[in-house]
């Protein structure tokens, strides 16, 4: 018995004109996560995917799990592929390849969809003989039809019929690379990866940006950044992290700039400098983790002087969100445990102890401007580290 992957595709259904792009996209994006384990036949018939793999000695499992974190898919199950394309095989697959959740369950039902209109039963026929020869063989089943505890679902379509059970959830959003690309600024907490996940989720393309600043920041910081983007990874792809030399200008501006516009100051310049890495490459905006009234630096005035320093879109997936949301999304992607290893990032280096919190822009530029930073930016920008992010194994 042939077993394979059966995904059904979300709003990608409503793309219109561009439909045939993003399915594209998401086809190309689910035979690179699957490659690592071998071959697979990929069809995309009807909004619906089938992933057949070509050697029987592939692990279906992992192929599921790589399959529930495509961004673009809904829903996704394991289907029994019928040997023939008549009712006598659609029951004798059904009732042996559901065995064992069929004996576990105390109600079912059975639904049918026949895209194929050849076919000589109509879709309430094959659920009713294909329910039938289940309650034969199982026979402390019964039917409920508004809530069973499984639904056997049949799909007949224009090459083969199909049986499955539970349909999983997937991670759902459109593919990755079919929202443009952006710059992610990614510190070691909870909140930033949280952020790279949920632009990932629009099909945003990442690049990374981290502010490093030794001998404040250790190289355990870094590498606990990079762990937390392979973790990111396995939903948005592979990604560049540009790890950016930031000591000399914390100093300075700890040595010439009022203490209250510590953060604010600190803030604008990485948006500077993330900037023009993402002209460098060709991204469309910026992504941050901030949250509306977390800390100091993010209330609507704060926040308000941090734009003005960019000339680029400032995304920021999380701002009305507590933190609670934010962490129960953290578990989910499993990154809650990295963000709080004790590694201090530079955000937290030099926090002043009175923070400006309704801060007037004209006083932040003219307090930024006592340190003239713009050499130091160069300098810093010539002086960049580029780590390849992959999900694989160092």
């Amino acid at each position: 018995m042939k077993e394979i992957i059966l995904v059904k595709i979300g709003e990608i259904v409503l793309k219109g004109l561009n439909r045939r792009q993003f399915e594209g996209k998401l086809m190309k994006n689910i035979k690179k996560t699957l490659k690592p384990l071998g071959s697979f036949s990929i069809k995309n018939v009807q909004s619906t995917i089938s992933i057949v793999p070509e050697d029987d000695s592939i692990d279906l499992d992992e192929a599921c799990e790589r399959v529930s974190r495509v961004f673009g898919i809904v829903t996704y199950s394991r289907a029994a592929q019928c040997p023939e394309k008549t009712l006598e095989s659609i029951i004798e697959t059904a009732t042996e390849y559901l065995s064992d959740q069929l004996k576990e369950a105390k109600t079912f039902k059975v639904e049918s969809r026949r895209s194929d209109k050849r076919f000589p039963y109509k879709s309430p026929e094959i659920s009713r003989e294909t329910g039938a020869a289940i309650l034969r063989k199982y026979n402390h089943l019964k039917v409920d039809v508004h809530n069973p505890d499984l639904v056997v679902t049949v799909e007949v379509r224009d090459y083969n019929a199909y049986v499955r059970g539970k349909a999983l959830k997937g991670a759902g959003g459109i593919p990755v690379g079919t929202g443009g690309k952006a710059v992610i600024l990614i510190s070691g907490g909870i909140d930033s990866p949280v952020a790279a996940y949920m632009m990932a989720k629009r099909g945003v393309r990442l690049v990374a940006v981290h502010f490093a600043s030794p001998p404040y920041t250790s190289e355990r910081a870094e590498q606990k950044v990079v762990k937390l983007l392979k973790k990111v990874s396995l939903y948005s792809g592979d990604m560049e992290m540009y790890t950016v030399p930031f000591t000399e200008i914390q100093e300075t501006i700890r040595k010439k700039c009022p203490e209250d516009y510590f953060t604010l100051i600190m803030r604008r310049l990485m948006m500077k400098i993330a900037e023009r890495i993402a002209r460098k490459e060709d991204c469309k905006a910026l992504i941050t983790g901030e949250s509306l009234g977390q800390v100091a630096s993010q209330t609507i005035s704060a926040l308000g002087c941090t734009d003005e320093a960019a000339n680029l879109p400032v995304f920021r997936p999380l701002i009305g969100m507590d933190k609670q949301e934010i962490v129960d999304i953290s578990y989910k992607i499993d990154t809650y445990e990295t963000s709080i290893e004790p590694y201090e990032d530079c955000c937290t280096v030099f926090t002043p102890k009175h923070p400006r919190t309704n801060p007037i822009l004209e006083r932040v530029i003219e307090a930024e401007e006592l340190g003239g930073f713009e050499p130091m930016i160069e300098k810093a920008l010539n002086n960049l580290k580029v780590t390849y992010i992959n999900t694989k194994e160092d």
